[in-house]
């Protein structure tokens, strides 16, 4: 277990921080995932009982994705309808997490699934990131540059369980934290109209973020099993 340091205000960083990177421990919200998990089981299992398939709910989770993808690029200057946004991928979110368990616990698993889940995942991504390529500061090479890396941190993940190594996940900037990011972005733009300049910069660092998450799924994918 890592060494846990205090931040004392007399004697400044007590060696917070010190083994962060070294020692691989950069905090994800994936790691809530089993918590969650746990809260949707009942919802599962009703699902399962209805007659619900994973494949269904993946299919379902992209498709609204799409749509409301394409909804906020076309109506981008209209602030107020990026609350739908967090909304969204809340739920989202949570239909993530029940296909996974449609899958596994309910005898579900299948390779058309996997397939599915990944790419469904990848354009779902895309097509909710695309809005802010028309919202100032942000602009269409930038949020594309965010769209390509989010695209890549998945596609590093998966070739983990390609070699044997089984499917990464590592943060600090997978699909959870990306969902976390670009709905602090909605709410913000929601409740405020537009953004700071400085804005720009937030997105530039989250993409540097994107790219450090690839390189930590590199590395412990090559690592020995």
């Amino acid at each position: 277990m890592p060494d846990v340091y205090c931040l004392n205000p007399a004697f400044g960083y007590n060696r917070a921080f010190s083994n962060l990177f070294s020692d691989g421990l950069i905090m994800s919200i994936y790691a809530l995932k089993p918590k969650f998990q746990n809260l949707l089981r009942p919802l599962v299992r009703r699902l399962y009982e209805n007659g619900v398939t994973a494949n269904q709910v993946t299919l379902a989770a992209c498709a609204v994705s799409l749509l409301l993808g394409l909804f906020l690029t076309v109506l981008a200057r209209i602030a107020p309808l990026f609350w739908l946004l967090p909304v969204w991928l809340f739920v989202r979110m949570a239909l993530n997490a029940a296909d996974g368990m449609l899958a596994r616990e309910f005898g579900q698993k299948s390779a058309l699934g996997g397939y599915l889940n990944e790419t469904t995942d990848v354009l779902a991504d895309a097509a909710l990131y695309l809005p802010f390529a028309f919202i100032a500061p942000f602009g269409g090479l930038q949020t594309a540059l965010f769209v390509w890396l989010a695209a890549m941190t998945e596609f590093c993940g998966v070739l983990g369980q390609v070699h044997g190594n089984g499917r990464r996940y590592d943060g600090p900037f997978g699909k959870s934290d990306r969902a976390f990011f670009t709905g602090a972005l909605a709410v913000w733009y929601a409740a405020f109209g537009g953004f700071h300049p400085a804005f720009y910069w937030l997105m530039w660092a989250a993409c540097a973020a994107l790219a450090f998450t690839c390189y930590k799924r590199v590395k412990n994918g090559l690592q020995p099993a």
